[in-house]
């Protein structure tokens, strides 16, 4: 099986036009991920794609196989994971098609298979950082070097959907002062960390969840307007990803692998 050095949680828009691009179909303890690995090459750097909402956006996020897929990165070897998701703003001042990257997150999820260590032993993650600095700090660079407006981090609420929110629930959270909502950061952040993998997320936002308190002009989000903004912006999402996948530092210097023993050496 090929390996890859990098992941990214995204499918055939991100990688079709290189060169060299191999299926692998992968099998985990945790069942089938979302789709076939797809593994290229990218400045020297070998990447691994995965759509985490399959092929044509089958899965929806609370049916998402987290745990299949990021086994199958591991698999792979892939020791640094990047993962683009749309998310809604909460705050007036980060605006639909600015980048926010996070470095906290809430999770508001129930339900999902969330852990690799259901026992016999146990094994608690330190989880106080969610995000990897190191591929926090490249991601911010390559937004602003694409020209994009960038927010240097900020806290993702993750709820379970996939409904959007009620009026009242996102008012909870901007008084909260919470910067983004979305739906699928948790679990695959912290899965990540149990598999002493660096994850960074980039997230694009596509829509002001129920609108603006001061603005009756600004309507409530639709799934119509979440796909075509984010299919609008992909071509933004991929230069700034592929930018940042070429200053990712070779060594890890993060403490993101910790002392996990699903951690790969």
């Amino acid at each position: 099986m090929s390996s890859a050095e990098i992941g990214v949680f995204g499918g055939s828009g991100f990688y079709s036009f290189l060169d060299d691009v191999t299926e692998h179909p992968v099998e985990t303890p945790y069942g089938s991920p979302s789709a076939p690995v797809h593994v290229g090459t990218l400045d020297d750097r070998r990447v691994a794609f995965l759509p985490r909402h399959g092929v044509d956006h089958e899965f929806p996020p609370h049916r998402i196989n987290y745990r299949a897929n990021l086994w199958a990165m591991r698999e792979l070897g892939v020791s640094r994971l990047l993962a683009p998701c749309a998310s809604g703003s909460l705050k007036p001042e980060i605006a639909p098609g600015d980048f926010v990257v996070c470095d906290q997150l809430i999770d508001r999820t129930s339900g999902r298979e969330h852990t690799f260590f259901d026992g016999p032993e146990a094994y608690h993650i330190a989880f106080a950082d969610p995000y990897c600095p190191e591929l926090r700090a490249v991601a911010i660079d390559a937004g602003r070097a694409e020209d994009i407006t960038t927010h240097d981090g900020g806290t993702v609420v993750v709820v379970e959907g996939p409904r959007f929110s009620t009026r009242a629930e996102s008012h909870w959270y901007r008084e909260q002062g919470w910067e983004v909502i979305n739906m699928t950061q948790h679990p695959e952040a912290v899965l990540a960390r149990e598999l002493g993998i660096c994850y960074g997320t980039i997230a694009l936002v596509t829509d002001y969840d129920v609108g603006v308190d001061d603005d009756d002009t600004v309507a409530a989000v639709t799934q119509e307007e979440v796909f075509a903004f984010f299919q609008a912006n992909v071509g933004k999402v991929r230069n700034l990803l592929f930018r940042a996948v070429a200053a990712v530092p070779t060594e890890r210097a993060c403490g993101c692998r910790g002392d996990s023993p699903l951690a790969l050496d």
